[in-house]
């Protein structure tokens, strides 16, 4: 079993700084993508960042230039930089990875969530 620890949330103002962080541990093979989702109330999850082994990055339009998305293959952890936070930011964020565990078993794996509150 694979399991996905996510701390760093809390309260910030507007245009202030967080840094989520989440390290996956269990009987990891490999993880090829790891990211950040968010879900916001009333609202669908969609994706804010994503980071694949080699180190491409993927980010929603909305995040881009505010937002950095960093692992450490070495550790199983993947950070997640956010700058300029705006109240709109708010939402309960979750990580996730593309975990293998064996080779012929691959499967997506999601934190419990942490939320991010922007006061205006």
């Amino acid at each position: 079993q694979v399991q996905l620890v996510e701390s760093g949330g809390g309260l910030v103002q507007a245009g202030g700084s967080l840094r989520l962080s989440c390290a996956a541990s269990g009987s990891i093979l490999s993880i090829n993508a790891m990211g950040w989702y968010r879900q916001a109330p009333g609202k669908q999850r969609e994706l804010v960042a994503a980071i694949i082994s080699g180190g491409s990055t993927n980010y929603a339009d909305s995040v881009k230039g505010r937002f950095t998305i960093s692992r450490d293959n070495a550790k199983n952890t993947v950070e997640l930089q956010m700058n300029s936070l705006k109240p709109e930011g708010t939402a309960v964020y979750y990580c996730n990875a593309d975990v293998r565990t064996s080779l012929i078993i691959r499967r997506n794996y999601w934190g419990q969530g942490t939320q991010v509150t922007v006061s205006s």
